[in-house]
């Protein structure tokens, strides 16, 4: 039996204390970001999906025939980042011939989780009026925890958008908020124990027939693997399709790396 008693949970989800030279990476990924939407792909940038200043969506167009709307939602634990550093991370399923769809949302501290778990709803919806067919969310670390949001039985989607998500890839994803309540993220993120139970994926009950993808890097902390595991495993006594894919050893954020690539094991996977 493993206890928990005296664990450090700070250091259990301290990605970038665990990948040397991480601390560079959002730098990096900002610079990517322009890089890309300045290379001639179709991209449509500040979409307003509602009226706070984070309220926007950017969204990239195949060059062909559309097959439908892929959601990239990002990470950064609810406090940083911003739609603006990852457009680069639609182009394997873009040049797969769909249209993605990158939400902004408000951060911690100006909104508590539950309600950018609402923001992100409007996003899905928004995008959702303008594109038809079918609907695939992914979105990495808290992104991922938001994507499983969507298909809780409690879901902020309209049902007519919620009936044409096919496919949610939850990518290192965090589902069960609870421990966060005890590392320091908590002075920004409010959570207290309704709000950590009610926004925990694995708390929640799935809508019928939903299916769900969690993948994580074998090199990750012990913690996310857990993390990824942990929904499917609760999930299985429901009627819907969920597995936990662990990726060789690729770590927090290596893992990522294959949304940007249309012949990658991951876009196979999700589209």
């Amino acid at each position: 039996m493993t206890s928990n008693r005296g664990r450090d949970w700070n250091k259990a989800y301290d990605n970038m204390g665990h990948v040397a030279g991480s601390a560079g990476l959002p730098a990096h990924w900002a610079a990517e970001a322009v890089a890309y939407r300045t290379s001639g792909v179709q991209v449509e940038t500040e979409l307003a999906y509602g009226d706070a200043a984070r309220q926007k969506l950017d969204l990239v167009w195949p060059d062909g025939p559309l097959k439908g709307l892929a959601v990239f939602v990002h990470g950064g634990y609810w406090m940083r980042l911003s739609k603006s550093d990852w457009t680069q991370f639609a182009e394997g399923a873009r040049a797969s011939g769909w249209a993605v769809a990158i939400p902004s949302y408000t951060l911690a501290p100006d909104a508590r989780i539950g309600q950018i778990t609402a923001e992100i709803g409007a996003a899905i919806t928004a995008a959702a009026q303008r594109i038809d067919g079918p609907i695939r969310l992914a979105g990495h670390s808290a992104g991922g925890h938001l994507v499983s949001r969507m298909i809780c039985t409690d879901t902020p989607l309209p049902m007519s958008v919620r009936e044409r998500i096919t496919h949610v890839l939850s990518i290192s994803g965090l589902h069960d908020l609870r421990p966060l309540m005890q590392t320091r993220m908590n002075d920004t993120l409010q959570l207290d124990l309704a709000a950590a139970r009610a926004e925990s994926p694995a708390l929640c009950e799935p809508q019928p027939g939903s299916k769900l993808t969690a993948w994580v890097g074998g090199g990750e902390r012990p913690e996310f693997i857990r993390q990824a595991q942990l929904l499917p495993e609760i999930w299985a006594g429901f009627d819907v399709q969920t597995q936990a894919v662990i990726d060789g050893l690729h770590n927090h954020f290596t893992v990522i790396e294959g949304l940007k690539d249309a012949d990658s094991r991951l876009i196979a996977h999700w589209l």
